[in-house]
C-alpha cells in the first residue's frame, strides 16, 4: 500500500493548498483548485524543507486526523486514555504529512490529474472525489478522497488509492503493534518511524 503511495509522487497531499476557504467551495472544486496550485509548486521547487512548510501550513485545514486516526484504531480507539488519543493523533499527523512530503520530493513535475465531480445531493454531508492521476511512462492512478461536511468545511477522512483504503491499511498494522506492546508502544512505534524520516 505505501508502496502504491509513493508512486503517486505526492498525489494523496494534492488538498495541502487551497486559498478559498474550505466552507464556501464544493468538495470536487476544492480538490480541482487545489491540484493546480500544488503541481504548480512541484514544478518549482522539489526542496523537502519547502514542501514540509508548505504541508505543515496547509494539510491540517483539508483533513480530518482526529476522524482519520480513530478510524485507524478501530476498536481500540474507545481503549486508549484521551492523553494516548491525543499522542496517537499527533504522531499520526506526521506520519502522513512527511509521508507525503517524501512523496512529493520524488514528483516528476509533469503530473496531470483529472477530478471528477462529486455526486452531492441537497443536505449530503459525506461525498467521494474522484481523481484520475497521469505521469508520463506510468498507468494511471485512481485515488478517492472520502469527504465529509464538518463545521469547518469538507475535510478529508480516508484517502483511498487504487481501491486500498488508507485508513484500513493502518487499521490492521496498528492492532498488530497494539497486539504485541499495547497502545503505548504504538505511540513509540509511529513516534520512531517519524524520528528516522527526520534523519
Amino acid at each position: 500500500m505505501m508502496r502504491i503511495m509513493a508512486r503517486t509522487t505526492g498525489l494523496l497531499a494534492l488538498l495541502f493548498a487551497c486559498s478559498a476557504p474550505a466552507q464556501e467551495i464544493a468538495p470536487d472544486a476544492l480538490v480541482k483548485n487545489a491540484v493546480n496550485e500544488v503541481l504548480g509548486v512541484i514544478k518549482q521547487n522539489k526542496d523537502q524543507n519547502t514542501l514540509l512548510d508548505l504541508a505543515e501550513k496547509k494539510v491540517v485545514a483539508h483533513f480530518d486526523f482526529r476522524q482519520m486516526t480513530q478510524l485507524a484504531l478501530g476498536r481500540s480507539w474507545s481503549q486508549a486514555t484521551p492523553a494516548q488519543q491525543e499522542a496517537l493523533e499527533r504522531a499520526f499527523r506526521t506520519l502522513l504529512v512527511r509521508t507525503y512530503t517524501a512523496a512529493l520530493s520524488q514528483s516528476s513535475g509533469e503530473t496531470r490529474v483529472d477530478v471528477k465531480p462529486a455526486a452531492l445531493k441537497a443536505g449530503d454531508t459525506e461525498t467521494v472525489v474522484r481523481t484520475l492521476a497521469f505521469e508520463p511512462g506510468r498507468k494511471p492512478v485512481q485515488i478517492d478522497y472520502r469527504m465529509r461536511n464538518t463545521s469547518g468545511g469538507w475535510k478529508v477522512y480516508d484517502v483511498v488509492v487504487e481501491n486500498l483504503s488508507l485508513v484500513t491499511n493502518y487499521r490492521s498494522t496498528f492492532q498488530s503493534e497494539i497486539t504485541r506492546s499495547g497502545i503505548d508502544g504504538l505511540i513509540r512505534t509511529i513516534e520512531a518511524k517519524n524520528q528516522k524520516r527526520e534523519g
